[in-house]
């Protein structure tokens, strides 16, 4: 199992009043979990909560910044922002943005199982 380290800790703490987070070692970071699923991840010391169509205006007003990685020679965006640097080292503060990524991540599962009985149902049907 992967050793945290001890800015993942922290966060985790920080994240306590939200619930039963856990943190899982992935591609050079780390993914944060709340019932099962992604809401958060680490990367390079900084903490990132995933955003979508509902959220994401929230974060850009609270001047929070993307996740962005270098991806074959052009850079990528991915929906995780920042939270607000005033909730970075509060975990009052940074709770109703963790929710809001809980909430996105919900959305997000429920969107794509949605999605996974169409493409079942198209590949039954035989052409004629």
């Amino acid at each position: 199992m992967a050793r945290t380290d001890s800015f993942v800790e922290y966060t985790v703490e920080l994240l306590e009043k939200l619930g039963p987070v856990r943190s899982r070692s992935m591609f050079g970071g780390w993914g944060l979990y709340f019932g099962g699923r992604m809401f958060g991840l680490i990367g390079d010391g900084q903490l990132f909560l995933k955003v979508d169509d509902v959220t994401r205006p929230d974060f850009q007003a609270a001047g929070c910044r993307p996740f962005v990685y270098e991806g074959k020679g052009a850079p990528v965006e991915m929906g995780y922002w920042t939270p607000p640097a005033d909730a970075a080292d509060d975990a009052y503060a940074l709770l109703p943005w963790a929710r809001k990524a809980v909430d996105a991540a919900n959305r997000a599962a429920l969107k794509k199982a949605r999605k996974a009985p169409a493409k079942k149902r198209a590949s039954r049907v035989k052409p004629s």
